[in-house]
């Protein structure tokens, strides 16, 4: 992954590891939102590293309609859970993710 320090790295399709940080935080997303998705799947991805990784998430959340997901995922030695640090609603498909 091409990554400048500080920088986003280039965007790559979804994997079972960023659906699974995605599923931890729709609950967030869902309050957050004040929606209820019945559709919530990962895209795309890319990423930010700082003390810790920034995720900046495309998900599709059902009828043509996506959310832009920024979320904290700290140092292991810092032992803290994801953190929902942004969202932004009403995307579109050819819509790509990136730093917020």
């Amino acid at each position: 992954m091409d990554q400048v320090v500080g920088g986003t790295g280039s965007v790559q399709v979804a994997t079972p590891e960023i659906q699974k940080i995605c599923d931890e935080v729709k609950p967030q997303v869902e309050q957050k939102t004040g929606k209820k998705f019945r559709v919530f799947v990962a895209k795309s991805f890319t990423t930010q590293v700082v003390a810790g990784t920034n995720y900046f998430i495309k998900v599709d959340v059902g009828g043509n309609d996506y959310v832009h997901l920024r979320v904290f995922k700290p140092l292991p030695h810092a032992g803290h859970k994801l953190q929902l640090h942004g969202v932004q609603t009403r995307k579109k498909v050819n819509e790509s993710v990136g730093y917020f």
